[in-house]
């Protein structure tokens, strides 16, 4: 039986929460032990597992601070959504190797996200507006 909307929702809600509160564990405890986690032009490239998430997770919140993501449109397959948001916040390390010196930034993300039968994070896959992010933290 496919997954609810409402239960990829609420898991992609709670998801963001522990995101915007800054908790690995948190976030981690969303993905399946077996998560394929791919942030598109991060330098590792794709990692598998939690453990391969989390250091993706650690740098992001040294970099990014008081996130909130707002969530513009979302689309649902039977085991999957994308999600269309934009995140706020500031940048008091260094977001995708840019110094951010505590400046605020605004940028559109793009998650295609599927699910296991039992609700997890399978799957992850992130867009980031990079060119957003450049055009906000001009280097010196």
């Amino acid at each position: 039986m496919p997954l609810s909307r409402d239960a990829m929702d609420q898991k992609m809600d709670e998801h963001f929460a522990y995101e915007a509160r800054d908790d690995v564990a948190g976030v981690l405890a969303t993905l399946d032990d077996g998560v394929e986690h791919d942030i598109v032009g991060w330098p590792s490239g794709p990692t598998h597992g939690r453990d391969g998430a989390r250091p993706f997770y650690e740098a992001l919140f040294g970099d990014l601070a008081d996130g909130r993501v707002d969530c513009i449109r979302r689309l649902y397959g039977d085991d999957f959504l994308v999600d269309e948001s934009v995140w706020r916040g500031r940048a008091p390390g260094r977001p995708f190797g840019l110094e951010g010196r505590d400046r605020p930034l605004e940028f559109r993300l793009l998650h295609v996200v599927q699910f296991t039968r039992a609700g997890a994070i399978a799957r992850e896959n992130v867009w980031v507006d990079l060119a957003a992010i450049q055009r906000q933290l001009p280097q010196d």
